[in-house]
């Protein structure tokens, strides 16, 4: 099998696109302390595509991210969009380079409804200074029915909403204020089936629309279903990018718990994962 497999996702999408990707992440080092928590890694992500991000706790995946949103700039490396050198000392920066993280919490303020978390710090004010309830319910409906047609709940409280609708939310807020990159850390975690799919369907949804996504995520089954491409970490390092229509499962795992690349384990290695 041709596994179109490498460890510098750069040059895969170079070749495959003959463009620059939406974000290159060259030789990403972070450390806290003695410990090496990223080390020299090279990703990339090009628009309209979603690159998994896997590997056991531990590994490095949100903490690379991190140096992407601005929460932990990187140590050393260089971080291009669009082809483009780029500093990120911090969110604020990410954002304005369109760069947003959906986190799992989410961070919505769950009194307040759909719109008033949308514009939450960036409220629309009418010329008289009052708030603009109107425009933001308009603008509301309009980012979240283009991702779920099936929202209805507009007036009411986040709290009372279902893990799907709120992740509607977190997302919509992203992109109407023209995110071109979303970061997204375990977006199904203790979702349910039925609110699973909803989340699923947005990031498809999302995809068509020519965002990059990067998903972390610890459910191999929610990255096979999803991504396009899986970068593997373990242990800080990058174990290797691959197509995700060019192996299985049990070669991604057999990538997050032994290290190996696809081409590199036997059959018996990955017989034994299960058992």
């Amino acid at each position: 099998m041709d596994m179109a497999t490498t460890t510098q996702a750069a040059t895969a999408a170079t070749v495959v696109t003959g463009a620059a990707p939406l974000v290159e992440m060259r030789d990403i080092f972070v450390a806290f302390g003695g410990v090496h928590a990223v080390q020299d890694v090279c990703v990339d992500l090009r628009a309209g595509e979603v690159v998994g991000l896997v590997g056991g706790n531990g590994a490095g995946k949100t903490t690379l991210m991190r140096a992407l949103s601005g929460a932990h700039p990187a140590d050393s490396g260089e971080i291009l969009i669009d082809g483009h050198p780029v500093v990120i000392p911090n969110p604020r920066a990410a954002k304005a380079l369109g760069v947003e993280t959906i986190y799992q919490t989410l961070a919505l303020a769950e009194n307040v409804d759909a719109a008033a978390n949308l514009f939450l710090g960036r409220e629309l004010k009418t010329r008289i200074g009052s708030l603009d309830d109107t425009a933001m319910e308009s603008a509301t409906r309009k980012v979240i029915g283009r991702l779920n047609p099936n929202f209805k709940n507009f007036k009411t409280p986040v709290v009372s909403l279902s893990g799907g609708q709120r992740q509607a939310i977190a997302i919509s807020r992203a992109i109407h204020f023209n995110a071109r990159v979303l970061i997204m850390d375990e977006p199904t975690a203790a979702l349910g089936p039925a609110e699973t799919e909803q989340v699923r369907n947005v990031i498809k949804q999302l995809k068509s629309e020519g965002i990059g996504i990067f998903l972390i995520s610890h459910d191999i089954h929610d990255v096979f279903d999803l991504a396009d491409r899986i970068s593997v970490m373990l242990h800080g390092k990058l174990v290797g990018t691959v197509n995700k229509a060019d192996v299985t499962t049990d070669e991604v795992l057999g990538m997050i718990i032994m290290g190996k690349l696809p081409n590199e384990v036997t059959q018996k290695e990955l017989a034994q994962l299960h058992g």
